[in-house]
């Protein structure tokens, strides 16, 4: 869930929300005369929101005269993550990582603890999402920025006009052994709710596994659609069960609940109990 890095109240609640994330925001929630007051604000920020256990992330700017600040003020041992905007292509994810670096040993940081998440929000970086993805191992999620996306490509944001770039987004990730972020549809409306549940179970069904979110009312949904429910979970464990049982008679495939279960078929459910774990 993302909060202003400045926003006193929404700090101060945001450890109660339920997000298994907390993005303390540098970038569009902060106007440009507020940077420096934001980096000031995050030591603070960032034990609040981490309070209660969930992991503290930061969304640096992209232009490089805020980036490099933002990175001095943000790698420290309560940041796990930062969300990177509008990243460029590779090249660009490996200049920041060599900045976090040199900030995490100026910290005595072990080097690597910064993980980052990139986010595709131009025309231009589209074709290079695999390379970003396996640009460095600090890199653990994939995503893009549907608002400023479809700002670039004069379209308007929805199902449709995102799907082809998020199944981009999902094939680049999984190949790079990395977490697919976002969803299939408008990223910024939190009026219709019920709509919003929909759009993520289609997106999880597409292969997203995790979302960001700007309202507390979207957090509960996303745990819900995203998460593995208890009866996903029971039913993984009777299906590997099942095809155990039929592995130990000599067989590679079993019909179990009216389906013909082989190999891939249990290895989703595997990864489903991982997910749960």
């Amino acid at each position: 869930m993302f909060v202003p890095a400045t926003g006193e109240k929404f700090v101060a609640k945001a450890h109660t929300r339920g997000a298994d994330v907390v993005i303390l925001d540098l970038e569009d929630s902060i106007p440009p005369g507020e940077k420096q007051a934001a980096r000031a604000a995050l030591p603070a920020a960032a034990a609040s929101v981490g309070q209660a256990g969930a992991e503290v992330a930061v969304r640096i700017n992209r232009a490089l005269d805020l980036a490099v600040p933002d990175i001095a003020a943000a790698v420290m041992p309560a940041v796990g993550t930062l969300m990177l905007p509008k990243v460029m292509g590779p090249e660009h994810i490996r200049l920041l990582s060599e900045v976090v670096a040199a900030r995490e040993a100026a910290q005595g940081m072990l080097i690597g603890h910064t993980r980052f998440a990139a986010i595709v929000e131009t025309p231009d970086a589209l074709p290079l999402l695999g390379a970003i993805a396996a640009a460095d191992p600090r890199v653990v999620a994939l995503g893009i920025g549907a608002e400023d996306l479809s700002t670039e490509l004069e379209a308007v944001p929805s199902g449709d006009m995102l799907y082809v770039y998020a199944m981009m987004v999902v094939a680049a990730a999984r190949a790079a052994r990395i977490q697919p972020l976002g969803s299939v549809g408008p990223f910024a409306d939190f009026s219709d709710l019920a709509a919003y549940r929909a759009s993520l179970k289609r997106s999880r069904a597409l292969g997203f596994a995790c979302q960001a979110c700007i309202h507390p009312a979207q957090v509960p949904i996303i745990n819900e659609e995203y998460g593995p429910s208890p009866a996903e979970v029971e039913r993984a464990r009777r299906l590997i069960g099942a095809f155990d049982v039929a592995l130990a008679e000599g067989r590679g495939a079993v019909a179990f609940e009216g389906q013909m279960i082989d190999l891939p078929v249990v290895e989703r459910a595997r990864r489903l109990l991982l997910r749960a774990r």
